[in-house]
């Protein structure tokens, strides 16, 4: 793998923290940003990068010497005059190889960049960016993916009233082939990726390639900003977010866990959160769980919401939490149905599938991508469908008293506890892992 670095910013905004040194250099717990940058890039094998300056060549010319001390090959090219991110990529590309990461000075970044860059190469676009929901996707730039992945559509910010849209955000790290950038020219206007690049790709017909993932980046642009940052890397949270690093996770159910219980919701006008479901997340969060949404949705299959419907049910859902400051890494969903005879039924949905609750499937293929303890784990839910998925897959499980309640009587399951609420059960788990309580003993195959 080759990298650039994009470190050409003046860094205005944090004159006050870098005694006139260009922001790549600004100081994070007595280290400065670049050299974070450089230690995730020799742990996951780059060999050369190149670092595009501007403002301050010099400071960071002196401090990258010829990278030996982190174990790279680094070059620094000063800018010409400045062109923007996309700009000074452009006016560099003659020096860049083929394919590359392109990485921005002023962030924060652990990631599992050999993940990314498989990610990549699987894909066979022309550019992957790299998408993490957060807690205020209001007022940031969002990416429209497909269900494969492949980007659609960009939305930058400020949005329109209204809009149901995805929390999948440009965190600003990519992995680019150089080859379709060659037919691009700057014009010598100042040139951003978000805003012109990529969806000039977009318009001529190229793929490019989403990869959401719940991973550490974070823009220290600012004091304010930088100050997080520093606090993130002392609490142990910048460390331990790589996907690289397996974590425990809580898995929950949707209808009657999340949002209140409405038979086969066809559209975001039935979503209502439940009152607290908010705040179950957050406290999920902050004790350092992944957090991943895990539902059945049949009505796809009888023909009562289209994959397009459901999927702007769930950017409801994702906006309705961020209005609390909550947000879910990931959402699993089994469009399935075995049974048939249903008016405009899908016929082709219609069949025994492995991922449909109370079967694993879905809870594989987050620990698979999410890179889950599930050892560690928990589900929760108010089915007792969803008690019977977290047995199966040898999950510790919490049965809520919302939603259905445990009702349906489908499985003779016995959860670990029974709580009021996703509050209550956030607490319960947080409590519970904090006492070192064991996990299930009784553990079937999927």
């Amino acid at each position: 793998m080759k990298a650039v670095i994009l470190a050409g910013g003046r860094g205005t905004r944090l004159a006050s923290r870098t005694n006139g040194l260009p922001k790549p250099l600004a100081l994070v717990q007595g280290k400065p940003l670049l050299a974070y940058q450089f230690e995730l890039l020799a742990r996951h094998h780059v060999a050369q990068v190149t670092v595009l300056c501007g403002y301050g060549a010099q400071a960071i010319r002196s401090f990258c010497g010829n990278g030996a001390q982190w174990g790279l090959q680094i070059e620094c090219i000063d800018e010409s005059r400045p062109l923007g991110t996309a700009g000074a990529v452009l006016d560099a590309l003659p020096s860049l190889p083929e394919r590359f990461l392109v990485l921005y000075g002023d962030t924060m970044v652990n990631v599992d960049l050999a993940r990314f860059w498989a990610a990549h190469k699987a894909s066979h676009a022309v550019a992957t960016l790299f998408l993490h929901p957060n807690d205020h996707p209001q007022d940031s730039d969002l990416v429209e993916t497909g269900p494969d992945g492949a980007i659609h559509a960009f939305h930058p910010y400020p949005h329109p009233a209204g809009a149901i849209l995805p929390n999948q955000v440009n965190a600003a790290l990519y992995v680019i082939e150089a080859s379709a950038l060659r037919g691009l020219s700057s014009s010598g206007k100042p040139l951003d990726f978000g805003k012109h690049v990529f969806p000039e790709l977009l318009a001529h017909g190229l793929r490019l390639q989403g990869y959401r993932s719940p991973e550490y980046i974070k823009d220290a642009g600012t004091p304010k900003r930088l100050d997080c940052v520093a606090a993130d890397v002392a609490s142990g949270l910048v460390e331990q977010s790589s996907l690289d690093v397996p974590r425990p996770a809580v898995l929950l159910d949707r209808d009657g866990t999340i949002n209140e219980e409405v038979s086969y919701i066809h559209g975001p006008e039935q979503f209502r959160l439940i009152p607290g479901a908010a705040q179950g997340i957050r406290l999920l969060r902050q004790a350092g769980y992944r957090i991943a949404v895990v539902t059945n949705q049949p009505v796809v299959a009888r023909g009562e919401c289209t994959l397009a419907e459901l999927q702007r049910i769930h950017n409801f859902m994702e906006m309705e939490l961020s209005g609390e400051g909550a947000f879910v890494d990931s959402i699993y969903f089994c469009p399935h149905h075995p049974h048939s005879g249903y008016p405009g039924e899908v016929r082709e949905l219609k069949f025994e599938c492995a991922c449909r609750k109370p079967r694993g499937g879905m809870v594989e293929q987050a620990a698979r991508e999410l890179n889950l303890d599930l050892a560690h784990s928990w589900f929760v839910g108010d089915r007792t469908g969803d008690i019977e998925t977290a047995r199966v897959c040898g999950l510790r499980s919490v049965l809520l008293c919302t939603g259905i309640g445990g009702a349906d009587g489908k499985y003779p399951a016995t959860p670990t506890a029974i709580c009021d609420n996703l509050p209550a059960a956030a607490r319960f788990i947080i409590d519970a892992d904090s006492a070192g309580n064991p996990r299930p003993q009784e553990v079937l195959p999927g």
